[in-house]
């Protein structure tokens, strides 16, 4: 087992290496150049462009700017284009208010999709299973901007509270109980808009795999020897339903970095989404970079995860990586 999870640590890193070169020789050579623009200055000589081409290394050859970008990513002196701010300071601050948002929303995603997919499963053609087909493919057709608007009208019409931002402006020196209160609020709608269209989605797999598994020899075999539907449903079959949903668990980490860009900007919320976008149109390379290479570790070290829950999940697989170990 573990010269299973060694050779498969060895695999992430060396793909993580090459995903570093191509990410950044594509963005390096992309037509365009940072220090060629500066709306805020008309008068920029090409005295100030060759300055700051030295100052961000992009005077010196490609393999050159490849070291010195990750050196200073790693040694915290990778600074912005756009305000020559640490990026990794930047990075930080936005990571820690895109946190919540992506935790309450996968939460609510997978607390609720589950069931939901597991009881349309059991209960097919039923009532139960034709409602939740109808109002999963309705909030996957709905636009969520469109959706956001609706449900910030009736929230601030109902409850007579504002939902905009992380919190209330001008309230920060009232008590802490009225802050956290304030904080739910604004973070209530944003992650249930978030979750919406991946409860809808996943509860529809979830439903697909479970009526695949159930259809299964070994589940009419167990319930005709007269074992309690709850115990063969729950305990046999869902396991094997489970099987394909540990790579997706895994490859929602990624959801960290980018967010999204729509909820974000509609309730002003300033998270990683919205830090990518902006980096991208200020043409802010070492932000965006960083962005990317993180982006990379966290779908990497998700696949990681995965791995290792389809050994807890599948024990056959931990067999079969001893056999060949």
């Amino acid at each position: 087992m573990f010269s299973f999870w060694a050779k498969s640590l060895v695999e992430k890193l060396i793909t993580l290496f090459f995903i570093s070169i191509i990410s950044f020789s594509v963005v390096m050579l992309a037509p365009g150049d940072p220090s060629e623009i500066d709306p805020l200055n008309p008068k920029f000589t090409q005295e100030d462009i060759q300055r700051l081409r030295k100052a961000f290394d992009l005077d010196k050859p490609l393999p050159v700017q490849y070291y010195l970008f990750y050196k200073k990513l790693f040694t915290n002196e990778l600074r912005s284009y756009k305000d020559n701010q640490p990026v990794l300071k930047k990075i930080t601050e936005r990571f820690l208010n895109s946190l919540p948002l992506f935790l309450v929303g996968t939460l609510l995603t997978w607390c609720l999709a589950f069931p939901l997919g597991i009881q349309a499963a059991l209960r097919r053609q039923s009532l139960f299973d034709r409602s939740t087909t109808f109002f999963s493919y309705f909030f996957i057709s709905l636009p969520s901007f469109f959706l956001a608007y609706v449900l910030i009208i009736f929230i601030v019409k109902v409850f007579n509270v504002p939902v905009i931002g992380l919190q209330t402006f001008g309230r920060e020196s009232v008590s802490w109980w009225y802050l956290i209160n304030d904080r739910i609020w604004h973070l209530v709608l944003p992650s249930v808009l978030s979750a919406i269209g991946g409860i809808a989605i996943l509860s529809r797999y979830v439903r697909s795999q479970m009526l695949e598994v159930i259809e299964q020899d070994y589940v009419r075999t167990a319930l005709a020897k007269g074992l309690p539907p709850d115990t063969v449903y729950y305990k046999h079959a869902l396991r094997n339903a489970l099987l394909p949903f540990v790579t997706m668990f895994g490859l929602t980490l990624p959801g960290l970095i980018g967010g999204s860009v729509i909820i974000e900007s509609i309730f002003s919320w300033p998270g990683m989404g919205r830090l990518g976008y902006d980096a991208i149109l200020a043409r802010d390379y070492p932000l965006i970079l960083s962005l990317n290479f993180i982006a990379a570790c966290l779908v990497l070290v998700g696949t990681f995860i995965s791995d290792l829950l389809y050994m807890v999940v599948d024990p056959r697989i931990s067999l079969i990586s001893e056999s060949k170990g």
